[in-house]
Formats: structure tokens, sequence, C-alpha cells
């Protein structure tokens, strides 16, 4: 039997997390509760909210900072194309990377399809 999903008009079903697109949001009526955004995050591995509930994020280890520049080469090229941007944290071996929506002050769909699509970037 195949996993159930979740959707709704405002937010894709969960297992297509990855396959969406983000789209323009503005307004506080997109910002996710509490129970889609705890939902969603059963979808990424590792991921958890942060920022007071504002944001969700994750830290990718690697083995040196080459490897850590090319993720982030990799996950600014995912940012412009989906014109959604995360917040980022470079270190030698580690990028911290968070998601939120300013322009809803708080968790959008937006955060979720980035993040799912910088799992798949990272091999998740």
């Amino acid at each position: 039997m195949p996993p159930k999903t979740t959707a709704s008009a405002s937010q894709p079903a969960t297992t297509d997390l990855h396959e969406a697109r983000c789209r323009p949001l503005k307004g506080p009526e997109h910002c996710l509760d509490a129970a889609h955004v705890k939902a969603l995050l059963k979808q990424l591995p590792g991921w958890a909210v942060a920022g007071k509930g504002t944001a969700i994020e994750k830290t990718f280890g690697f083995d040196n900072y080459y490897q850590t520049l090319a993720f982030v080469n990799a996950l600014a090229f995912i940012a412009h194309a989906q014109d959604h941007h995360p917040d980022l944290g470079v270190h030698y071996n580690r990028c911290v990377v968070r998601y939120s929506t300013h322009d809803v002050g708080g968790l959008s769909t937006n955060d979720f399809i980035c993040a799912a699509k910088v799992e798949r970037l990272a091999g998740g």
C-alpha cells in the first residue's frame, strides 16, 4: 500500500515536496500552523524547528572545506531557481542551512520544498 499523503490548496502532498516549486507568498495567511509543520518535518530527516518556531534548520557535515563549498554552490543554484534563499552558516567541514519565509512571518511551504530539494542534493 502506498504511503499516506496529505495535501491542501496551500501545501503540496508531503511525498511530493522535492518535486514542488516555490511560489511567491506574502502575508501571515501563508504561515503554517504547528500541525502542518510537524507533519512536513516527518518527511525531512534531521531537520528541526528553530528560531522560536519560525524556521527549520539542519547541519550537513563534510570531510573538508572543498566539499562544503561545493555543497553551498549547488545549494545556491537551487535557491536561485526557486527564488527562496536560506540563511547559511558555512564552516570548514559543515554547513548549517536555515529556512524561514520572512514575508509570511514564519514557516511556509516554500521552506519545506527547498529543504526537500537540499535533502536530495545531499543524497537524502
